[in-house]
């Protein structure tokens, strides 16, 4: 069993016990979250799919920890003009893992 979900603007395929990082919740530690814009579910082969969201489902997942990404590197440089600009970035992302879909 699968189901599509819709997670601060980004689409997830989950499945039960699966572990996934999505842009940083406000959710404590511990906490349990809900996410009710479930699109798409798939109950080995019944396929439900909303227009747009399934109004009676539910995915029901555990915040695990808030961490950073990776650091990205931005520089711009104009030739022989004198102009260089050196920036950096690290992403804010929270551990998720989920626990049903209901």
């Amino acid at each position: 069993m699968y189901a599509i979900i819709e997670i601060a603007g980004q689409q997830f395929k989950v499945e039960k016990d699966q572990k996934l990082f999505v842009h940083r919740l406000e959710s404590a530690e511990g906490d349990s979250v809900n996410f009710d814009k479930v699109l798409l579910i798939d109950n080995d082969g019944k396929v439900q799919v909303g227009s747009p969201i399934i109004e009676a489902a539910k995915v029901t997942a555990k915040v695990l920890k808030h961490v950073k990404g990776d650091k990205v590197i931005v520089f711009k440089k104009k030739r022989r003009k004198g102009y260089a600009k050196k920036n950096g970035h690290r992403q804010q992302f929270t551990q998720i893992q989920i626990e049903a879909i209901v």
